[in-house]
């Protein structure tokens, strides 16, 4: 299965926006108990979350995952750091790519492949305001071009 398939369970809508992705990398994360019964119920937001590099290994930070509510006393801290599971040499890769201004590891997507929970992080350089606006504009126009051949048919 190519990376980025499988049952989305949460997408980060707003990281297309606000970034240009440049460049994909598929990494495993490292859950808890209860914390993959409730991303399979959906309960994961990605939005301002963001990894990093930290003493040689990958983690994730301001990823919430609610509570399972039949979890009760085994369930863990909603925001807290969470390991991703990648190479070393994929790791030293994007740790020199992010010492770049301007380059971030975001978020895409989490889901679920071959029963295993994965995060789709994209290299992203971070967009200023009239390369929004601009794409805004050309989402619109392309928007209005369907339409109107749609009108046609």
């Amino acid at each position: 299965m190519p990376k980025g398939e499988g049952k989305t369970l949460a997408q980060n809508r707003k990281a297309s926006h606000d970034y240009t992705i440049e460049e994909t990398i598929e990494a495993g994360i490292e859950l808890k108990g209860t914390e993959i019964k409730s991303i399979r119920r959906g309960s994961a937001n990605l939005r301002d979350s963001y990894a990093r590099v930290y003493k040689g290994e990958m983690y994730v930070y301001n990823m919430h995952i609610a509570p399972y509510e039949e979890g009760n006393r085994f369930n863990h801290d909603p925001l807290r750091t969470r390991k991703l599971l990648l190479k070393r040499k994929q790791i030293d890769k994007l740790f020199g790519e992010t010492r770049e201004q301007g380059y971030a590891l975001v978020p895409l997507k989490l889901y679920i492949k071959n029963g295993y929970c994965k995060m789709l992080l994209g290299l992203a350089k971070g967009k200023k305001d009239y390369d929004k606006r601009h794409a805004l504009k050309a989402k619109e126009a392309k928007r209005e071009m369907d339409r109107a051949l749609k009108g046609k048919y």
